[in-house]
């Protein structure tokens, strides 16, 4: 007697695979301010340094180029927070001012998924931007080329 197949074919790609997939869907077009705040000397400082070198890359960064990221590194033993001032439009959304992450027993990949969860989910969305259209395509809508209209 056999016993049937249960599970996947393949391993997860694990934690990096994760934090990449979280980081692909950041989106901070509902930010105005970012500001990181930690002790360098506290125990569980880790992961808050690598979100914040993660929301430093290029690619989240072009989400919103006017977006400001800061940091404030501070010597008095305080838990680290993470601190999203967000734009009108999506203050009117969220109903706050900010988003404020305390981020000292958190890991970097709880930290993206809150981001994407809270603040991503904010973001205004994208218009849409009149397509130039090409003499063929004007021609079609228009109902016909000149020679076709002298014909008439």
């Amino acid at each position: 007697m056999s016993v049937p197949f249960s599970g996947t074919l393949r391993r997860s790609g694990g934690i990096v695979s994760a934090i990449g997939k979280q980081l692909k869907s950041i989106n901070l077009k509902g930010v105005k301010r970012i500001t990181v705040q930690f002790d360098p000397f506290a125990e569980n400082v880790k992961s808050t340094r690598e979100f914040f070198f993660l929301l430093s890359t290029p690619k989240v960064i072009q989400t919103n180029p006017k977006c400001v990221v800061k940091s404030d590194i501070v010597c008095d033993r305080q838990a680290a927070s993470i601190k999203f001032a967000l734009i009108d439009s999506a203050q009117e959304q969220a109903k706050v001012k900010e988003i404020r992450f305390n981020s000292g027993n958190l890991n970097t990949l709880e930290l993206l998924e809150l981001c994407n969860k809270h603040v991503s989910s904010l973001a205004p969305p994208e218009e849409v931007t009149n397509k130039v259209l090409t003499k063929a395509e004007k021609q079609k809508l228009g109902g016909g080329s000149k020679k076709a209209l002298k014909k008439k």
